[in-house]
């Protein structure tokens, strides 16, 4: 017999979400996600994948997958400490490193677990963390983890963190303080002002932390925000996934060699969770390959990316400050949000709506994520249908 307190807070709380129009939905993919996928026996052109390069599918990434579970197996078989460490694993940490232009990388099974295991190996209850407001839940719960004291500056906004870090350093109540912040917010796709944030990093010895999830693969010729703006040597830490542009799933630490040694000796997934396995690893080495070689997909990821933002724009939609192929559409009330999600759905365009906690409340939207598959007739049936939907809702 379960327990009643459980299930009248199960309860009440679900048809409280469902009232408020913060109800998610989790659909299931019949197939592949590609730019094209099937729901419910529907075809829908998909602009929820953050499979930016369309590399999750690329026979290169399959056939290496194939080839490396016939040769090591399925799984690693235990934690990299023990033996679960493979010359995969190191032949991806090494590419890794030469990809980002830094000394060394660790590779995680997530990124968010990368969040979880490097902010609180470094950082405790006697130092400071600045970070950005709108920064990913996965760099908050690692900031909880550390115990340290988190100080939020507005986001993006250089005075007041600058205002913070001279308050905090000469405070002298702590022993070292790091700034954090999203390379690409992945909400809105606006970039981090990343040589401001260095500059005020280095006045006051502030540890320097960017998780460029959303930005490797996208900018800096595919290598990251940092590398974008030629800081490659300025940045401590650099946080990437194999999720999104690589195409796979992981995450990775990128920095001095130092740090990646004192990571593999302190940081908990890493110690505590069996490694990612030979297929796993394998196709990530060869996404690694394709964006060290290849240009054209980032090329086309941003072609599309502005041909969606120019035709959402034009039709009168408030896709607010990206900087970035992200496409937020942004409605602002969850329950209209949710209708607008729908409809899209009904007339073939699955993109889902993002709603709070995941952005503030009132700010309700769908995020758009136009990726190097998809082909110019997909983008213009989507404009096509956002303008049919959008006058049918009043919204435009």
């Amino acid at each position: 017999m379960s327990s009643q307190a459980l299930d009248q807070f199960l309860i009440s709380n679900i048809e409280d979400l469902k009232t408020k129009g913060l109800y998610n939905v989790i659909d299931t993919l019949q197939g592949a996600n590609g730019p094209v996928i099937r729901i419910d026996g529907k075809s829908l052109i998909n602009l929820s994948s953050n499979n930016y390069l369309g590399l999750a599918t690329d026979h290169r990434l399959i056939d290496a997958s194939v080839k490396a579970s016939q040769t090591y197996g399925a799984g690693a078989g235990a934690v990299r400490t023990i033996n679960g460490t493979m010359d995969l694993h190191i032949e991806l940490e090494e590419k890794l490193a030469r990809f980002k232009k830094t000394e060394a990388v660790i590779v995680y099974q997530s990124g968010f677990n990368c969040n979880m295991a490097a902010i609180s190996a470094v950082m405790d209850q006697h130092d400071a963390i600045l970070s950005d407001e709108l920064n990913h839940a996965s760099i908050i719960d690692g900031c909880r983890l550390s115990r340290a004291k988190v100080i939020r500056f507005k986001h993006s906004d250089m005075n007041d963190l600058r205002q913070q870090a001279k308050d905090a350093k000469e405070s002298g109540q702590y022993h070292k303080i790091m700034v954090i912040t999203d390379g690409v917010f992945s909400m809105d796709g606006d970039i981090a002002k990343l040589p401001e944030i260095v500059k005020i990093a280095e006045e006051f010895d502030l540890i320097t932390y960017v998780d460029d999830a959303h930005g490797s693969g996208v900018l800096g010729a595919g290598a990251g925000t940092v590398k974008h703006f030629g800081l490659s040597d300025r940045i401590d830490f650099q946080i990437g996934t194999l999720s999104k542009a690589i195409g796979v799933v992981g995450g990775y630490v990128a920095g001095k060699k130092q740090l990646i040694e004192w990571l593999k000796l302190r940081s908990r997934p890493f110690l505590f969770s069996t490694s990612l396995p030979p297929a796993v690893i394998a196709s990530c080495s060869a996404s690694v390959d394709i964006l060290m070689n290849d240009k054209e997909l980032i090329e086309k990821l941003w072609e599309n990316g502005n041909k969606l933002k120019n035709g959402l724009s034009l039709l009168g939609y408030d896709v607010g400050q990206s900087e970035t192929p992200i496409t937020p559409c942004i409605i602002g009330d969850e329950v209209t949000t949710q209708q607008f999600s729908k409809r899209l759905y009904e007339e073939g365009v699955y993109a889902k709506a993002i709603l709070f906690p995941t952005v503030p409340k009132g700010t309700g939207r769908i995020r758009n994520m136009p990726t190097a598959a998809h082909t110019k007739e997909m983008l213009d049936q989507v404009i096509s249908v956002y303008e049919k939907v959008g006058k049918e809702m009043k919204l435009i």
